[in-house]
């Protein structure tokens, strides 16, 4: 098997450098894909720093691969060479776990992730278990899709799976690379959506992906104004907030999910969750099968990432624009 070559980080917080690795034989259940395009995810860059203490250097970082299955193991039935696909942010599981079993494979305690301890997508090619791997709907372009497999599903799972529907009232926290999908999700869904940002700038776009409110959160009123409406509220920042408000604005039985991470700990008020039912919860990306699905809906409904796309060759460049949240919403790595 020909070498892969990349961009790596080789040590926490560096900048990446070119890379070669030989990747082995082919598993059975293996899928070579030749990478087009690649999205720059902020997981990437706490990976590349060593935030959460998990990286192994020197590793290539990316996990929103698009491209063509360049080769594929003796065992593959589903895919063939030629065939557009996706990889996201997991690319292998046990399959036989409890929660492998159920559907679940995304709380399989042995997951592997696409770029941990392993080599990622900012490369030419990259390798995954079959089953991670996943056909691109003929109506997705591939550099606003690439962003759909590990931002996209990180919205759209929890706003499937807490039921969002015409009937509900849901607010997204933060206009940026994620929550600026998550407003096109809930409104496919037929929900009244609220967009809640620091920028007032943002309100116009937030309105044309499909919120039918803006809230400045730097008004206090503004804020004020959104007590006891809304059903669900998803936030998707790396900021601390006020997070009682938040609670605040929830209707009874309603609840505050994060998939962005606040640096400090949440800390809030018992009273407002126990005489509303009020509940908090997180949510990871979802099941290949829920990946899936939203691949299907993102093509029948028109939903896409807004791209910045860049040379793989320069990703460095790309990521220093991310860190600075000068992209709007997504940068997008192309070979």
């Amino acid at each position: 098997m020909a070498q892969i070559h990349g961009l790596a980080a080789h040590a926490a917080g560096a900048e990446l450098l070119p890379f070669r690795y030989e990747p082995g034989e082919l598993g059975p259940l293996d899928i070579e894909i030749e990478i087009s395009h690649c999205g720059i995810c902020h997981s990437d860059l706490h990976l590349i720093t060593n935030d959460w203490g998990i990286s192994q250097y020197p590793f290539i970082p990316g996990h929103e691969v698009i491209g063509k299955v360049a080769a594929v193991g003796e065992g593959v039935r589903s895919l063939q060479a030629g065939q557009r696909v996706g990889l996201g942010w997991q690319s292998n599981s046990c399959g036989e776990c409890e929660w492998c079993t159920r559907g679940m494979e995304n709380l399989c305690p042995n997951s592997e992730a696409t770029c941990v301890r392993r080599h990622g997508g900012y490369a030419n090619r990259v390798r995954a278990n079959v089953r991670f791997v996943f056909p691109i709907p003929e109506a997705l372009e591939s550099e606003t899709a690439a962003p759909l497999l590990c931002g996209g599903i990180t919205v759209y799972n929890p706003l499937r799976s807490h039921g969002v529907s015409p009937a509900s009232r849901v607010g997204v926290i933060g206009i940026g690379g994620l929550g600026h999908l998550a407003v096109q999700f809930a409104r496919v869904f037929g929900a009244e959506v609220t967009a809640f940002s620091t920028s007032a700038a943002k309100e116009a776009e937030a309105r044309a992906m499909g919120a039918h409110r803006f809230v400045n959160t730097r008004e206090t009123r503004a804020l004020k104004e959104v007590a006891g409406s809304l059903d669900f509220i998803l936030s998707t920042v790396n900021a601390d907030q006020d997070w009682s408000i938040y609670i605040q604005a929830l209707r009874p039985t309603g609840t505050l999910c994060f998939v962005g991470v606040p640096p400090s700990p949440v800390s809030l008020q018992a009273f407002p969750l126990i005489s509303g039912i009020r509940s908090v919860t997180g949510s990871p990306i979802g099941s290949p099968s829920r990946i899936r699905e939203m691949l299907d809906v993102a093509a029948r409904h028109g939903v896409k990432a807004q791209t910045e796309r860049f040379p793989m060759a320069k990703a460095n460049e790309a990521i220093e624009k991310v860190k600075k949240n000068k992209v709007r919403y997504r940068a997008v790595l192309a070979n």
